[in-house]
């Protein structure tokens, strides 16, 4: 649900609105006409999250904070970094931090600009260091080179990958930032599991992949992927979660999601 456009929010090289996400709980604020407004797959990912986690989450392409101000909303316990390259979009994360409906959570809360994919060195003086974090959540853009790019610079880097071998990059460097024991999430479009599937075998276990469907009966329109650095337990395929029932109408699964009730993923 969307609340109006406040003007004390739109500092900002365009327009922009705040959103307001799991009856209140947390708050964005997303650019309007240009860009990339976050919306359900970063609510699916933050699903994946236990109430109870506790110790220090990257929340890696945060754009505006979805995913991360999701899980500090959802897991008191939680320390959440915000790692995005756009500085356009860390703008938006700062000002959404200052919103009063994110104060019990603004102070766990932090954003560092950096390329996930920049030399070490250059992670590393960020504050992005290796084996630092008990969580690592993504929603990495997927589309892959060759798929349709928006003629908006802002929401083609949010959602294309720029060039073939990108995603393996982008979860090789994920998956070091975890420490031993750590757990790992990815939302995706099921043809990018070939890509990643390989990087992920090599270095987690207990990995388990949930289909979402739009309706039962159809292809999956996206995969969940969660696994534990270090752990030796096989894959598992869950089953599939659908958003929408025959007729049409909101499952309750998509109700809990939308709400901030469901956890799923997880075996």
């Amino acid at each position: 649900m969307s609340s109006p456009i406040r003007p004390e929010a739109s500092i900002s090289p365009f327009d922009t609105r705040i959103d307001g996400f799991w009856r209140g709980r947390f708050a964005l604020v997303q650019p309007v006409g240009q860009g990339y407004r976050s919306g359900l797959d970063a609510l699916l990912l933050a699903s994946t999250l236990a109430p109870d986690a506790k110790g220090r989450l990257a929340d890696l392409g945060a754009g505006a904070g979805a995913v991360g101000f999701a899980c500090a909303a959802r897991a008191p316990r939680l320390d959440v970094v915000c790692v995005e390259k756009m500085p356009e979009m860390v703008g938006l994360l700062a000002q959404g931090l200052a919103l009063t409906e994110n104060e019990s959570f603004a102070d766990r809360v932090s954003s560092i600009e950096v390329d996930l994919l920049a030399p070490r060195r250059d992670l590393d003086e960020a504050g992005l260091r290796v084996g630092d974090f008990d969580h690592v959540v993504t929603n990495p853009p997927f589309y892959p080179a060759g798929h349709r790019i928006s003629p908006d610079p802002l929401r083609a880097a949010s959602l294309n990958a720029p060039e073939a071998d990108f995603l393996a990059h982008w979860m090789r460097s994920s998956l070091a930032l975890l420490k031993d024991g750590g757990r790992f999430s990815a939302i995706l479009p099921p043809e990018a599991l070939g890509e990643c599937l390989p990087v992920y075998e090599t270095r987690l276990g207990a990995i388990a992949i949930t289909p979402i469907h739009a309706r039962e009966g159809e292809a999956a329109i996206r995969i969940l992927i969660t696994g534990r650095k270090g752990s030796r337990a096989p894959l598992a395929i869950l089953p599939g979660c659908f958003l929408h029932k025959t007729d049409g109408t909101p499952s309750e699964f998509s109700r809990n999601v939308s709400e901030g009730e469901a956890l799923f993923g997880w075996r």
